[in-house]
């Protein structure tokens, strides 16, 4: 007898095939108080929860730390009378998982076994939910039965069979016309370098010309960047700040949201060893229930240091780990694409490693959404730094990150301009993220594409004032490294939303147009141009300047006005962010800003080379440094918090993924990229 037909003759003396009946005896509850399991108040507390929460009982219950998971598995194996079933054991059939779709199965949270006779045994999490699904099941596959199994086994049992399919789809969730992958190739790049060979060609043979036209090209985007960092300190000024309501903190709003959703946050990890633990305790701190609470640890197959340093943490329930096997490129993009088809949440958020949210933030996300249309897809928070007074750097990244989020960003959100989304505290709706095919795994500021992605499509995103505190990167070589990676995207990104310019209009509109042009391409042509534009400084020192012969008087001395109303404008851009963040008492190292932007002119010439030589390159930014320098305040005494170690869960796909089958769809071999 061959090993499939010996499973499905063990499967029919297990499960009653093909007659199963699937009634309900009682309630869980009802179950659980007869069997012991939990008393008539551990219900009815779970009730009051659940009648505010989109979570069934079982996972409440759980949550709570009344159950734990083997014991909810069991009781609900006799509340449906089915049974258990060991996915290790029975292998599920990979055709049949194509037939459903590896990711449905996981978004569904089931996975078909196997065929035994007529009818196929689907193995579910979410027993109350299978009837919802059968009318689909049941055109698939014909007659349908239950059996149950936890979540992670059915994760592990699918990316098991379909996890080399899985980490396709996460390279290639993008449509390639609004992808970097299909645009960075090897002719492409090659030409670009021949381009710039033969300007630098020009350049020489003809510098005054050369110069000339440079340094109109410089006045032109400063002229541009100083009109719309202009236009948003007016714009940000005039609407104030909009303070959320305390009420969210302490739940008393709840009737207004109605049933809160589940809320998955991605924190993507690499090399982060010294900052898992501490993350955790941030995260712990959060007031929004536990049961609703889906933090996704998401790691490479390759970075053994954290997988090591995750398996030697005692996990709460409230957080798993979900391993990225290892592929073509490895991104964070990539990584938060594979991630996102084991979220439980209808909301989806992302953290960095070193963050610490506020406590109430998720409170906040969820009432933004709830009282705004479909049409919102994403909400941007505002970042802050723990550690501002590390040294100099830290306070002069400290001003940026106040003028960005505190000023530019909610400025160009009023005039109606697209967003250039951050890496970290953003929060979408899953539907409109998924629909977009998530993030370009290839692009290294996939967080800036987006935001254009999400305006093409008709979306908006606020911004929303909820601050998240993170680590100020605050070394010299490091901080241009980063730099240079951010630069590097915006060049890349720009580029592909540029290559069908006519279309980028249409989808946006004209204003919103021009707002790209001056945010992507005026930010890197000042970058890069910054010694042009340093020249101008021989002028108080009485020396001639190389453009000077070649403009007229007027138009020479309009562009030192230029330069005047620039710094002006930074000054004030800056001191109204310190202001807003709370650390005015910092405005005293505005004007030590002449000396932190140039690294950034440094930044953008490593970020043209990184381009031609290794575009999808992630240059890893380390984090655990700098601790937080004073710690937040206490959780809200309703959060359910928990009193003890939690039993930790295996929620790991790790070893699964490494046996991946590749019976799956024909290979598709992106560009080769670099790992973080």
């Amino acid at each position: 007898m061959s090993v499939q037909s010996q499973t499905v003759t063990d499967l029919s003396k297990v499960f009653a095939l093909p007659e199963q009946t699937q009634k309900r005896p009682k309630r869980l509850g009802d179950h659980l108080i007869e069997a012991g399991l939990a008393t008539q108040s551990d219900i009815s507390r779970a009730l009051a929860t659940q009648s505010t929460a989109h979570a069934r009982l079982g996972e409440i219950l759980v949550a709570q730390d009344v159950l734990s998971g083997a014991d909810l598995l069991t009781a609900l194996c006799q509340q449906w009378q089915t049974e258990c079933i060991d996915l290790n054991r029975f292998r599920p059939d990979a055709a049949l998982i194509d037939l459903y779709g590896p990711a449905d199965c996981l978004r569904d949270g089931l996975v078909p076994v196997q065929r035994v006779g007529s009818t196929t045994l689907i193995a579910t999490a979410r027993p109350n939910e299978f009837a919802r699904q059968s009318e689909r099941l049941t055109a698939l596959f014909g007659p349908v039965t239950m059996a149950l199994s936890s979540e992670p086994e059915i994760g592990a049992a699918v990316t098991a069979q379909r996890g080399y399919w899985l980490a396709q789809r996460a390279v290639n969730r993008v449509e390639p016309h609004y992808s970097c992958r299909t645009m960075v190739s090897y002719r492409g790049r090659l030409l670009a370098a021949l381009s710039l060979v033969i300007g630098l060609a020009g350049l020489i043979m003809w510098p005054l010309t050369g110069f000339t036209i440079l340094t109109l090209w410089a006045i032109l985007t400063l002229a541009a960047t100083v009109a719309l960092k202009g236009a948003a300190l007016v714009t940000a000024i005039r609407h104030g700040t909009t303070p959320l309501p305390s009420a969210a903190a302490n739940r008393t709003d709840v009737p207004s949201i109605g049933r809160l959703p589940v809320v998955s946050v991605l924190v993507p990890l690499f090399r982060e060893q010294a900052v898992a633990e501490k993350l955790l305790k941030r995260l712990a701190r959060l007031t929004y229930p536990k049961e609703l609470l889906d933090i996704c640890l998401v790691v490479e197959a390759s970075d053994d240091m954290t997988r090591r340093t995750l398996a030697q943490t005692e996990l709460p329930r409230w957080a798993r780990v979900v391993t990225v096997p290892v592929g073509d490129i490895q991104t964070k993009p990539r990584a938060l694409n594979y991630a996102l088809d084991f979220c439980r949440g209808s909301i989806v958020g992302v953290w960095d490693a070193e963050d610490a949210p506020a406590a109430d933030q998720l409170y906040h996300v969820v009432q933004r959404f709830h009282n705004s249309g479909s049409d919102l897809a994403c909400l941007q928070g505002q970042l802050d730094f723990y550690n501002p007074r590390t040294n100099w750097l830290s306070r002069c990244f400290t001003i940026e990150y106040a003028s960005w989020f505190r000023v530019m960003l909610p400025g160009m959100e009023k005039m109606g301009l697209t967003i250039p989304l951050g890496g970290t505290t953003l929060f979408f709706r899953r539907e409109a993220l998924e629909a977009l095919g998530g993030w370009d795994a290839h692009n290294v500021t996939e967080d800036a594409d987006l935001g254009i992605r999400l305006a093409r499509q008709g979306y908006r995103t606020e911004m929303i004032e909820t601050a998240t505190l993170e680590e100020a990167n605050c070394r010299t070589i490091p901080w241009i490294k980063q730099r240079a990676r951010w630069l590097k995207g915006y060049a890349l990104t720009w580029a592909v939303h540029m290559r069908a310019p006519s279309a980028l209009w249409r989808d946006l509109g004209p204003w919103r147009f021009l707002g790209v042009q001056v945010l992507f391409l005026g930010t890197l042509s000042q970058f890069v141009l910054a010694p042009v534009l340093w020249s101008f400084w021989v002028l108080p020192l009485g020396l001639p300047h190389p453009a000077a012969a070649g403009l007229p008087s007027p138009f020479f001395w309009s562009c030192v006005g230029c330069f005047v109303a620039a710094e002006v404008i930074n000054l004030a851009i800056g001191a109204l962010g310190l202001s807003r963040s709370g650390r005015a008492g910092m405005s005293g190292w505005l004007p030590s800003l002449h000396l932190y932007f140039p690294l950034a002119a440094l930044a953008a010439y490593r970020a043209f080379f990184s381009i031609f030589a290794a575009p999808f390159y992630w240059d890893k930014t380390a984090h655990g440094l700098y601790d937080e320098a004073a710690e937040p305040q206490a959780a809200a005494p309703h959060a359910p918090q928990t009193k003890r170690t939690l039993t930790p869960v295996k929620t790991d796909y790790a070893e699964p993924i490494a046996k991946a089958s590749t019976q799956s769809l024909p290979r598709r071999v992106s560009a080769a990229g670099q790992t973080r």
